[in-house]
């Protein structure tokens, strides 16, 4: 617990030092800059390519109330990020609350949309409630090495490899649902986030292709 975020946090700022970011974003997209506010998303396969490029955010994130999810909240702090702890299936109710607030105050969260077990490219409700309780839209973003490692996990995890041009890549960001919003409506804005996210993604496979 005392060694792994430290060396984790050490190898990516020495590989995240030589990569080359490539802002992209399809029409009608305006990428966040900092200081930024509201809610944004990507996909858990490229976690590592984005606590990097947007550390200088200050943005929270939610983090499962696992072992894993401590390993990971101490390494992300050691990069700037804050941490509201909570999931999907652990604390859920809790941690949209917390991060209701720092929405509220003018801060960046973020979600890792599809963590943290997946299914890969399936976005979660949690977004979609926050930006309901909040009124705020959601930005969707994805970030691909053009050369990285794929590890064997459900997500397809990628680390970038050194002197890696990534494309940073912005979808139109999603209106959130009203405040008296159904069921039936709030999953057609699940369904909207995930084909978002899915633009995103699709459109850096083709900058690079």
């Amino acid at each position: 617990m005392a060694v792994i975020p430290r060396l984790t946090a050490l190898v990516l700022a020495v590989i995240g030092a030589t990569l080359r970011f490539e802002v992209i974003a399809e029409p009608g997209a305006v990428p966040a800059t900092p200081p930024a506010k509201g809610i944004f998303c990507f996909w858990h396969q490229c976690t590592l390519p984005c606590a990097w490029y947007f550390r200088k955010f200050r943005c929270s994130i939610l983090i499962s109330r696992s072992f894993d999810g401590e390993l990971i909240a101490r390494t992300l702090a050691l990069l700037g990020f804050s941490s509201v702890r909570g999931s999907s299936s652990r604390g859920g109710a809790a941690g949209l609350l917390a991060l209701e607030q720092v929405v509220r105050q003018g801060m960046p969260v973020v979600f890792t949309a599809d963590g943290p077990r997946g299914p890969i490219y399936q976005t979660k409700m949690g977004p979609v409630k926050l930006a309901q309780m909040t009124q705020q839209e959601i930005g969707s973003f994805y970030l691909l090495p053009e050369w990285a490692w794929k590890l064997r996990s459900w997500d397809s995890f990628l680390v970038p490899k050194p002197f890696s041009r990534v494309a940073v890549s912005w979808a139109r960001p999603v209106a959130p649902p009203a405040p008296d919003a159904d069921a039936a409506t709030l999953e057609l804005k699940r369904q909207d986030l995930n084909d978002a996210l899915e633009r995103a993604r699709q459109n850096a496979e083709r900058h690079f292709e």
